[in-house]
């Protein structure tokens, strides 16, 4: 399986780099990954309306091209189903199957990702109701991956 997470945003923090790098690194066995990121667009202070939704729109054309044709798309938005990791993984196994092996995984920027992104995408998944910030929605997505292709061959994940 080949996986591209793309994301807005550059993370500093050492601790995200180093908790992402781990997970990269333990889902080499599994599958393709590689991450792609997508400057930030400078957001004016106290913007308007129509000035974040032009920022996202800056944003969310740059991230859809860098989505291969071939690849399906899957935004991750507040708004989106909610999966227990169990149902990540029979998802995962199900596109599989299906011959639909090449995802994409998109994840916002601060404000959020644009309108035309969320029409693009072929399902859109919501990790909680809960907000978290996108920086730390990278650290969760790598872990519920590997969690999803451990679940998926029966092996133990414990930490």
């Amino acid at each position: 399986m080949r996986i591209t997470i793309v994301a807005i945003g550059k993370i500093k923090e050492r601790y995200l780099l180093d908790g992402i790098g781990e997970f990269v690194k333990r889902l080499a066995p599994y599958c393709r990954l590689d991450i792609v990121e997508i400057a930030e667009e400078k957001m004016p202070d106290s913007p308007s309306p129509a000035d974040k939704a032009k920022v996202l729109a800056r944003e969310g054309e740059r991230l859809l091209k860098a989505v291969r044709p071939a690849s399906r798309l899957i935004v991750l938005d507040r708004g989106g189903a909610v999966l227990a990791s169990e149902d990540l993984a029979a998802r995962l196994d199900a596109l599989a199957l299906a011959g639909k092996s090449d995802l994409t995984f998109a994840i916002g920027g601060a404000f959020g990702l644009a309108p035309a992104v969320l029409a693009a995408a072929a399902e859109t998944i919501s990790f909680s109701a809960l907000t978290f910030t996108h920086q730390i929605i990278r650290l969760l997505l790598v872990e519920q991956l590997y969690r999803a292709f451990k679940i998926s061959r029966g092996e133990p994940y414990h930490w």
